[in-house]
């Protein structure tokens, strides 16, 4: 383990994809859409207000990206205060590179009201020196290094010095690419990338209780 641990929320420290997954259906669904086999994949890197431009843009749809935003806002922040869940042993992995010094920080595209409900409700806020959105690095997404390098400059750590866990094969070449480490969880939204990330990844695992120790 390195001096420092940059971690993704969705699909990485939490197991809450699907909740994006239904948010989809029934979003899309209410227009009488099918979601495309690649939309969610294609969405997955992005952050909310690209999202929301993206998704107008394809399906050509009548609404405002803060009209879409604040629909997908109310359907999630429930779930994600409520029902979302850690991914297997991540509290006890947060808890113990707490206790052994190491700096710990969320690099997200997660939305700060839905961000701050999960971590409460699973009691992980606590553990974080740093909390960054790819809104805080001038919007840019994770298919570019920018919230990497930002999270690590705010934890004080050279990049060199930073493992990032991640779940997405954009952002785990992203966060090679500044010259991190980077761990590759499992999830099941990046099922059809899981070869290609274990090829790239330094280290891969479907629990935290398998995650580098110091």
């Amino acid at each position: 383990m390195s001096k420092a641990a940059i971690f993704d929320l969705d699909g990485t420290l939490l197991d809450s994809m699907g909740v994006w997954n239904q948010i989809d259906i029934d979003f899309l669904g209410h227009r009488g859409i099918a979601v495309p086999a690649d939309y969610m994949i294609t969405v997955a890197s992005m952050q909310f207000r690209e999202i929301a431009e993206y998704t107008i843009a394809r399906f050509s749809l009548p609404d405002t990206p803060e009209q879409l935003m604040a629909e997908w806002d109310e359907m999630a922040r429930t779930a994600y205060g409520t029902t979302v869940q850690a991914k297997p042993g991540a509290l006890e992995y947060l808890r113990e590179l707490k206790s052994a010094g190491v700096r710990l920080g969320v690099a997200t595209t997660l939305m700060p009201q839905l961000r701050t409900a999960a971590l409460d409700h699973l009691g992980m806020s606590e553990y974080f020196d740093t909390i960054v959105s790819v809104d805080d690095a001038g919007g840019v997404g994770k298919s570019k290094p920018d919230v990497y390098l930002l999270t690590a400059s705010r934890l004080d750590v050279k990049p060199v010095d930073c493992t990032v866990f991640e779940d997405l094969l954009v952002a785990i070449r992203s966060a090679k690419s500044a010259g991190m480490q980077a761990w590759a969880m499992y999830d099941d939204s990046s099922a059809a990338d899981w070869p290609e990330i274990t090829r790239v990844a330094d280290g891969v695992l479907h629990d935290f209780r398998d995650a580098p120790r110091l």
